[in-house]
């Protein structure tokens, strides 16, 4: 499995429970979603997102 970085992250407790909300509906964990959104925002913005090994759920 390739190395993964860990990093603290503050965030407003409603927003939280939107992503908790969000990542049960989709099937996946919350740092799962997280990470998801992020890819999709980098590609939205023409940003390739580097290959990380795992297989990507669509949707």
């Amino acid at each position: 499995m390739a190395d993964r970085k860990a990093f603290l992250l503050r965030i407003d407790p409603e927003l939280w429970a939107e992503l908790e909300r969000l990542a049960q509906a989709e099937l996946r964990s919350v740092n799962g979603q997280v990470e998801y959104l992020l890819r999709d925002a980098l590609a939205r913005r023409g940003i390739p997102a580097v290959a990380t090994g795992r297989k990507q759920k669509k949707g």
